[in-house]
């Protein structure tokens, strides 16, 4: 299993990039897929029509998401932490740890978060 570390500076604050991470009106805008999200601890969501769901397991308000990913037939869930911490008025930077990626997807993972995910909410914020 693999570990995935990125780090994102955002033009926005961190309350809009919890809106983009959260809202599944604001997540089907910048994804182009269907969601189901919550911004509540125990939850589960669906990304991209269910091809990525799982459960939020700890959620800190405009600061902190943990989530419970399964993609495609994982056996095992994967864990994702989302971390933002404002570097001023209108900047955030946004830390993403992504741990036990299967070996044989990681790199593909890695690629996706900078393409259709945190790389798609920066586009999308910033425009």
């Amino acid at each position: 299993m693999k570990t995935i570390n990125q780090t994102y500076v955002i033009k926005a604050t961190p309350k809009e990039i919890w809106r983009a991470l959260v809202d599944p009106d604001h997540i089907e805008v910048w994804s182009g897929g269907k969601a189901k999200m919550s911004d509540k601890q125990g939850v589960p969501f669906e990304l991209w029509d269910g091809d990525i769901y799982g459960t939020n397991l700890e959620v800190v308000t405009n600061k902190k998401l943990v989530q419970e990913w399964y993609g495609g037939d994982w056996d095992k869930p994967s864990k994702v932490t989302f971390v933002l911490t404002a570097l001023g008025p209108e900047q955030t930077q946004v830390a993403l740890l992504h741990e036990n990626v299967p070996d044989k997807e990681a790199h593909d993972i890695e690629d996706g978060w900078k393409r259709y995910y945190l790389g798609e909410i920066k586009k999308y914020l910033e425009q």
